[in-house]
């Protein structure tokens, strides 16, 4: 019997105004069978040849019941905590960073290859590492965001849309927003973490929302316009947290 390669595809449905994405394989197994991690990814394993029609109306029928654990989970406190010693890993622009110390006079965080390297004069606390990091963070997404949002206001010059000012905040569910009363652009800053191509997407669809504020079919042309292969990131940024 040929061996089965248990390779999780990345698939996503739309159930009354949600998104769910998944992730989902063929097996062995006689029944499908989907489950909710407690980090709130979902998996689907199919037996084989399962068409992929069928495994979507599988989840949409199981979509009411993974809002209600998504609903409990949200109640939990949660289990993972963020590691602060040598070799944790840390996220950026869609890269695994890991963490080194060296012994140095003064404190600061810098990108040493694939590290990301803390100096400091003596072994720093948990907390003080955490300080530190997020102050790193907050420079970078400021650095990263100001160039990305020129050069995708540069592509979309024929629009004739201003740049408006960009905030960068802690957001829970969002990654973006554009208010039209204060004609501001509100990004996550954990949108440093995720890959450059999620960061301009967000970017295009908040500057596409000053001339069109719908998410209409003309908006999504629009988008599509500067983005082609928007559907593809726009599903990887959905199976990344926002927080």
């Amino acid at each position: 019997m040929p061996s089965v390669r248990n390779e999780f595809k990345d698939d996503f449905v739309e159930w009354k105004e949600f998104t769910l994405s998944y992730q989902w394989c063929h097996s062995r197994r006689r029944t499908l069978g989907i489950t909710v991690r407690a980090d709130k990814t979902v998996s689907v394993r199919v037996p084989l040849r399962t068409p992929v029609k069928q495994v979507r109306d599988f989840v949409l029928k199981r979509a009411e019941w993974i809002m209600r654990v998504w609903k409990k989970l949200d109640g939990k406190p949660s289990k993972s905590k963020q590691d602060y010693g040598r070799g944790a890993t840390f996220k950026y622009q869609g890269n695994d960073l890991h963490l080194e110390f060296t012994m140095s006079p003064r404190h600061s965080v810098c990108l040493h290859g694939g590290l990301l390297l803390l100096s400091a004069p003596d072994v720093p606390s948990d907390e003080y590492v955490r300080k530190l990091i997020t102050s790193w963070y907050k420079k970078q997404a400021h650095q990263v965001v100001t160039e990305r949002s020129m050069a995708c206001h540069h592509m979309m010059q024929k629009e004739q849309i201003p740049l408006p000012p960009i905030t960068l905040r802690s957001m829970k569910t969002r990654w973006g927003s554009y208010s039209y009363k204060t004609k501001r652009i509100a990004l996550n800053i954990n949108l440093i973490k995720a890959p450059q191509e999620c960061l301009d997407y967000v970017i295009i669809h908040e500057l596409c929302h000053i001339k069109v504020r719908h998410h209409g079919p003309d908006f999504w042309q629009m988008v599509g316009c500067y983005m082609p292969d928007y559907l593809l990131v726009r599903k990887r940024l959905k199976l990344i947290a926002a927080t």
